[in-house]
């Protein structure tokens, strides 16, 4: 069973599957600002949680992300809540599939504030992908892509950090407001 913790502490049930809690990395300011400016929204908060560099980690972050956002009442239209689950398993394909060597585990992040939701996700390889062209005649090699496209059409923004440990986060914020 994946347990996806809150950032307060508070524990809320994911999809099957490993998983641990642990301290929140990345940017997380714009939600700690939007807390400082007044009591959170209900769903607002920031949810995280890991699990093993493994093709079935796929279908587990999706599932994992899609029911902390129903159960949290996250005010997202059902597209918005599709660009994302693209998102997450376009990125937690791409640590499986390219830093599991070097990294046995990636974290995935969800961090929803009062006007949008970010979800990432973070492994231990320090390689900083970049978004291929890729041609009609290959089958790989489109998932960066797809999620700049996805993230564009929407109207938010994505990139790639690295992190304190060597590793990198990549991540894509989505506006709550173009949902709504």
């Amino acid at each position: 069973m994946v347990t996806i913790e809150r950032e307060d502490g508070d524990r809320t049930m994911g999809d099957d599957g490993p998983g641990a809690r642990t301290r929140p990395h990345g940017s997380g300011g714009e939600l700690a600002e939007r807390f400082a400016g007044g009591p959170p929204l209900p769903y607002e908060g920031i949810w995280r949680f890991t699990a093993q560099a493994v093709d079935a980690s796929v279908p587990q972050a999706r599932r994992a992300v899609r029911e902390l956002l129903g159960r949290q009442g996250v005010p997202a239209s059902d597209d918005l809540v599709h660009g994302l689950l693209v998102i997450v398993s376009e990125l937690v394909t791409n640590a499986v599939k390219h830093a599991a060597l070097l990294s046995p585990t990636l974290a995935v992040e969800v961090a929803v504030g009062a006007e949008w939701v970010r979800v990432s996700v973070e492994d231990e390889h320090p390689y900083r992908p970049t978004a291929l062209e890729a041609t009609s005649g290959q089958t790989g090699g489109r998932g960066l892509l797809l999620v700049r496209e996805i993230t564009a059409e929407a109207g938010g923004v994505c990139d790639v950090e690295h992190t304190a440990s060597g590793g990198k986060v990549i991540w894509a914020a989505l506006p709550l407001s173009s949902c709504v």
